[in-house]
């Protein structure tokens, strides 16, 4: 599998973005203040900044990313919303997503294709959350077969978590929603 590199992400995380990927009426379903939430494959942030300020301060969100320039990205943006104090940077390694626990919603958003080691991802993401735990996983449809989304699906199953496909959560996107067994 191949991350996709830093540089790339510019051509999708820019401000025409919110047109097609509105982060808040995505995520108001699953976190609500106080919740700890992850943002898995951060990348610059996009997502993690409305996380934060969905959680509120008395929520915690880790930004999870392989690569510290992505990080770096997405802590300027966080600080720059002024919610940095609620988000914990994390720098994942190859195997390990270094995601603390418990937490109760973690987004994946275009990136679980990039995993090599998609069983332990999702083992990961098992110890990581209790029974009642949601998990958004989206992958995107020009890069992605549907064939390919759906045997994530099957896999997130075999490793504690039940869910469906949706339609329409996320544009552009196959989208499937789990729950932590």
């Amino acid at each position: 599998m191949r991350t996709c590199p830093w540089w790339f992400t510019w051509t999708f995380d820019n401000p025409l973005r919110r047109l097609v990927h509105d982060p808040h009426k995505m995520l108001e379903p699953y976190v609500v203040p106080g919740s700890r939430v992850a943002d898995i494959g951060c990348g610059m942030g996009f997502f993690t900044v409305a996380m934060a300020q969905l959680a509120g301060p008395a929520g915690l969100v880790q930004a999870v990313d392989l690569q510290p320039q992505q990080l770096r990205a997405a802590e300027k943006r966080c600080r720059r919303a002024g919610v940095a104090d609620r988000v914990r940077f994390v720098e994942a390694a190859p195997g390990s997503l270094r995601l603390t626990g418990p937490v109760d919603f973690v987004l994946a958003f275009w990136m679980v294709h990039e995993v090599g080691d998609q069983a332990g991802f999702f083992e990961q993401l098992r110890a990581a959350t209790e029974p009642g735990a949601r998990v958004l996983v989206a992958e995107p449809m020009f890069h992605v077969a549907l064939e390919t989304a759906e045997g994530e699906l099957d896999l997130a199953r075999r490793h504690g978590f039940d869910g469906a496909m949706r339609d329409g959560a996320a544009r552009f996107s196959w989208t499937f929603d789990l729950e932590r067994m």
